[in-house]
């Protein structure tokens, strides 16, 4: 039963007004279906709280209490809104761009503006190269039916449902089987709102079978004083013998939480392989990364850095469900806190019965440079099977102070000696990244948040 304070919500009443209206917008009886499916879910369960094991660390509900607006109907920018987003569009890529350009293949430009795509600020590839359609235009696509609302789990996850029976305007991505794009692809996910806006991407992504992939993901909104509540889902299809790179570096401001869902299949041979940074400035994060290994022989690599500051929360919770035999998975997650931020990963990896030859790692490292900063961390393993190799470890502690100490001897000042030991630290992260340039952008924003601690 949904609990009578959010039944009073200004959020659920927007929710349950507007629900009819979202669900005029998908043209297909199917997807009308899906979403009453998953609207029912959402009222049954309501949102999640701290009594719920999922939920026990971060407790949502008090980003939920603004008055936020759901925007369901998406109209075209006028030319001045145009124009406005262009320049937000143009100084939030001049860094990323610039680095990508010192590379001699660049990169591809994809712009969303508010989950809708706007091809007068993207630079795409060729259509035989990568199919690049909103859900409206691939609704009758065979992969798409295949794939959409079947991946990300609606039971038990009251965001999800939320985002399957509202999402607006979906972004669909389809690489071609055989098909190696010959740049990275950049998604700028761009969200415009007046006031304070509970706003619902949704992308779904296949990767057809000997088809390679690489996509970098970035969000920017244009409103500093307003709150502004993004809760994502992005489905992924990895076909056999594919290969995708996934990057989502998580940028953002005060007055911005993000509650993401990240749901992938792998098939035989392929390798999906996920790098998520947070940094400072979003009020909330919670990242949800569930992998499905489907088939043998395939493999998984998750990599996380999140640096965290003032009153933050980033909470990151990943699940890998190892159901065939010889799969391999790494995670490695590590963690910056200061001053009175909080951090929580909770991993879990399950080998079920059939998964017989596997091998799979977790390691989660934190360091806290506050008194104040704290962090939750929660490795969890269940194996049904008996012939593996599987391990998790998890850290927490304090800057060496005597390391600190010994660079200040050599003549280092102490910012820059914090400075180099997190970039240390840091290493065994940044250094997974397959993009030299992006690498590099990485390193200068951890650099340039340790100059503002």
């Amino acid at each position: 039963m949904i609990m009578i304070n959010q039944l009073e919500t200004p959020l659920y009443e927007s929710i349950a007004a507007k629900f009819e209206i979202a669900s005029l917008q998908s043209g297909s009886e199917a997807l009308q279906a899906l979403r009453r499916e998953a609207f029912d879910i959402f009222k049954s369960t309501g949102f999640p709280s701290i009594r719920e094991e999922e939920w026990k660390y971060t407790n949502i509900l008090p980003f939920l209490k603004e008055d936020y607006e759901l925007d369901v109907i998406l109209q075209e920018l006028s030319p001045e809104e145009f124009s406005t987003t262009a320049a937000l569009v143009a100084h939030h890529l001049e860094a990323l761009q610039q680095s990508l350009k010192g590379e001699q293949k660049g990169a591809y430009r994809l712009v969303t503006v508010n989950g809708k795509i706007n091809a007068g600020l993207s630079v795409l590839p060729a259509q035989e190269q990568l199919q690049i359609r909103s859900f409206a235009g691939a609704e009758q696509d065979p992969s798409f039916q295949k794939h959409f609302g079947k991946i990300a789990t609606l039971k038990d996850n009251a965001f999800v449902a939320l985002n399957t029976a509202l999402y607006n305007e979906g972004l669909y991505i389809e690489a071609p089987k055989g098909c190696v794009l010959d740049k990275p692809l950049h998604l700028v996910n761009v969200l415009l709102a007046g006031g304070p806006a509970f706003v619902q991407p949704r992308h779904l992504i296949v990767v057809h079978p000997n088809a390679s992939l690489e996509v970098i993901e970035t969000t920017i909104s244009d409103n500093e004083a307003q709150p502004l509540f993004v809760n994502g889902v992005t489905e992924i299809a990895v076909g056999e013998n594919a290969h995708f790179h996934h990057y989502d570096i998580q940028t953002g401001r005060k007055g911005m939480r993000f509650v993401q869902r990240v749901e992938a299949t792998q098939e035989k041979h392929s390798n999906y392989s996920n790098y998520t940074f947070t940094l400072p400035g979003t009020d909330l994060v919670r990242n949800n990364l569930v992998l499905h290994l489907n088939a043998p022989e395939l493999e998984s690599h998750l990599y996380g850095l999140y640096l965290t500051a003032g009153q933050q929360l980033v909470d990151n919770h990943t699940e890998v469900h190892h159901k065939q035999p010889h799969g391999e998975s790494n995670q490695l997650y590590k963690g910056v806190l200061l001053d009175n931020s909080k951090a929580v990963f909770n991993g879990k990896i399950f080998v079920y019965q059939d998964a017989q030859k596997t091998n799979a790692f977790q390691q989660s490292n934190n360091i806290l440079f506050s008194e104040k900063a704290s962090v939750n961390a929660k490795p969890q393993l269940e194996i049904f099977a008996d012939d593996v190799k599987c391990s998790h470890g998890t850290t927490i502690g304090q800057i060496n102070k005597d390391a600190l100490f010994y660079l200040q001897t050599r003549g280092i000042g102490e910012q820059m000696a914090k400075n180099m030991m997190v970039n240390a630290f840091a290493f065994d992260v940044t250094e997974k990244v397959k993009i030299p340039a992006l690498r590099t952008y990485l390193e200068k924003l951890i650099a340039a948040e340790m100059e503002k601690a």
